[in-house]
């Protein structure tokens, strides 16, 4: 089992950034794929990026790859997205889900895992 819980979401301008961060309870962290995914209003849930267990594979959406990076302190059972240069459309709920497996995926139904959420709004 893991429990995840979001934080560091919020209001931003357009071109700023923001520093998620995902706390993690439980004992599978270190051993599994994290992921972030996003929703926005109306919208179905999205991959956004995920990290392997030793963070050396990072795999990214194409709409964020070269602003996001996904990283992970596993001493700190921590998973973080940086969100650099955001734009309008990257306003959402964003969800930390774990795999709870050594595998990376990119579809909601491969996480058992996830956090209740935390808002970003990008203003333009």
């Amino acid at each position: 089992q893991v429990q995840l819980v979001e934080s560091g979401g919020g209001l931003v301008q357009a071109g700023g950034s923001l520093r998620l961060s995902c706390a993690a309870s439980g004992r599978s962290f270190s051993t599994s794929t994290m992921a972030w995914f996003r929703q926005a209003p109306g919208k179905e849930r999205e991959f956004v990026a995920a990290i392997s267990r030793s963070g050396g594979t990072t795999v990214y959406a194409d709409s964020v790859k070269g602003r996001f990076t996904i990283s992970r302190d596993n001493a700190k059972n921590t998973v973080y997205l940086q969100m650099n240069s955001l734009k309008p459309e990257d306003t959402a709920i964003y969800y930390c889900a774990a795999a709870g497996t050594l595998l990376i995926f990119r579809g909601t139904s491969n996480y058992p895992y996830w956090g209740q959420g935390t808002q970003v709004t990008v203003s333009s």
